[in-house]
C-alpha cells in the first residue's frame, strides 16, 4: 500500500494519441496523477472538465495533470476529443498501474461486488515522491482541495 513520502512507481503507458509517455518525463514537474473509473461516464466528465477549466491554474503551479483508467487510447481520445480537455490521458487496459498504485479494488453496485478503479489522486513532487494522497475522491471540491494542497 502506497504511503505519503514514498517514491511514486514509475510506469510507461499509451496515451490517447498512442504515445508512450512515463512518469519519469516529468521529472522537475509536480504532477497530479489522478485515476478514475470510466470515460463517459457523469462522474468521471465531470471531474475531467473539472481538471479541463482548472487547468491554467494547474500550469502556474508548475503541475502536470495526468488522468489514468482501464479505457483504451480510442476511447480516451473520443472522451478527450469532445469535451476538449487539455491534459494527457493514459490507458491501463492491462491493469499494471491501477495495481501498482493500490486504487483497483472491490467495489459495490446494487449489491453486486466487481472491481472497478477506486476514484483517487496522487499528488507526486519534482523528485517523484508522494506528497499527498486523496482516497476516494468526491468530485465536487476536488480541484479546489488539489489546488490548495499544491500551494502549500
Amino acid at each position: 500500500m502506497l504511503k505519503e513520502n514514498d517514491k511514486a512507481p514509475d510506469f510507461t503507458l499509451t496515451d490517447m494519441d498512442g504515445n508512450q509517455i512515463s512518469l519519469n518525463q516529468f521529472s522537475g514537474k509536480k504532477v497530479v496523477l489522478y485515476f478514475y473509473p470510466k470515460d463517459m461516464t457523469s462522474g468521471c466528465t465531470q471531474e475531467a472538465c473539472d481538471f479541463r477549466d482548472s487547468h491554467p491554474e494547474f500550469n502556474k503551479l508548475n503541475a502536470v495533470v495526468l488522468g489514468v483508467s482501464p479505457d483504451d487510447a480510442k476511447s480516451h481520445k473520443k472522451f478527450s476529443d469532445k469535451y476538449n480537455l487539455p491534459f494527457t490521458l493514459l490507458s491501463d487496459s492491462e491493469k499494471k498501474v491501477v495495481e501498482a498504485y493500490g486504487v483497483w479494488k472491490e467495489k459495490s453496485m446494487y449489491g453486486k461486488k466487481y472491481m472497478g478503479v477506486e476514484r483517487t489522486t496522487f499528488l507526486i513532487d519534482e523528485n517523484g515522491i508522494i506528497k499527498k494522497i486523496f482516497p476516494k475522491v468526491k468530485v465536487t471540491g476536488h480541484i479546489e482541495e488539489l489546488i490548495e494542497a499544491l500551494k502549500s
